[in-house]
């Protein structure tokens, strides 16, 4: 079997109720320990996890899923796809496993759940304790965030539809390899895997309504940066400085409002640490998940 497929087999689809409606959500579990949550970047899948699976789940008992619209999980073409709802998903798969307590792992999209989860935590409406929050590349700061061209196409109402009918594994691939470092730079078969897990169920076609997190992110910067700096809640990163959408532009700023954060920069790295340089995610994760 490809990688992909074993990933998936190790997991199963699970029924989750959301705004009203039921749906099927590709859900992970392994490992034994207090619990870690994965969750992952657009456009892929939790399958982005692949590489740093085994070393963690010999600590943590981790549970990774594949957010609404990504992956292996429903992928409705008429929906409007919120970073809230992505965070209430988040929640309704704590509560259906009885979880209590839980690290986050968070890459790209994912940054703005766990910012939202965390502005919860400090409401008081979150059920859930976060004792410590791993943000890898994304845009934490939004107004530094730079989208790569095709974002900015498929943001666009009228392009924005076109682009995934156009979209094939070709155009996919070339455009992917650009947000990884000229040393890090993925091989055919890895990008066929991601390929595979964005196209599954037709995936690619809608990523116009899955790139409005976009949005989401200037709507909603008050807050989500108010509770990035001002969480009781130890965060740490991982940070690819060679990432040309929230690379070292991101970090420094990062450093500059969180001067006593834990931050740990790749100066070879691009947006996807986890991917580009697993062993070296992999140790730093056993320092801080321990």
């Amino acid at each position: 079997m490809r990688t992909l497929e074993r990933w998936i087999a190790g997991g199963s689809r699970q029924p989750v109720r959301l705004a009203g409606h039921d749906r099927q959500i590709f859900v992970r579990i392994g490992g034994t320990g207090d619990w870690c949550t994965l969750l992952h970047g657009f456009p892929t899948s939790s399958f982005d996890w692949h590489m740093v699976w085994d070393g963690l789940s010999e600590r943590r008992r981790l549970l990774a899923c594949d957010l609404l619209g990504f992956g292996d999980s429903d992928k409705p073409a008429d929906h409007d796809y919120t970073l809230h709802e992505q965070a209430d998903l988040t929640e309704a798969l704590w509560r259906a496993h009885g979880i209590r307590q839980t690290a986050l792992l968070v890459h790209d999209y994912s940054v703005s759940v766990a910012q939202e989860l965390l502005a919860r935590l400090a409401d008081g409406r979150l059920a859930v304790d976060i004792p410590l929050v791993v943000f890898l590349n994304g845009g934490l700061y939004p107004d530094l965030h730079r989208p790569q061209p095709v974002q900015l196409m498929l943001l666009d109402p009228v392009q924005g539809p076109q682009i995934g009918k156009l979209t094939n594994e070709e155009s996919f691939g070339r455009g992917l390899s650009r947000t990884f470092s000229p040393s890090h730079q993925p091989t055919a078969a890895e990008l066929h895997e991601l390929w595979l897990s964005v196209s599954r169920r037709d995936g690619h076609l809608i990523g116009h309504r899955l790139i409005q997190y976009i949005r989401d992110r200037q709507r909603h910067a008050e807050r989500w940066v108010r509770a990035l700096e001002t969480t009781a809640v130890p965060r740490h990163f991982l940070w690819g400085d060679l990432d040309p959408v929230s690379g070292a532009h991101m970090a420094d700023r990062i450093v500059e409002h969180l001067p006593s954060a834990d931050m740990v920069r790749f100066p070879d790295v691009g947006h996807w640490p986890q991917l580009e340089a697993s062993d070296a995610v992999r140790r730093e994760l056993e320092r801080i998940v321990r």
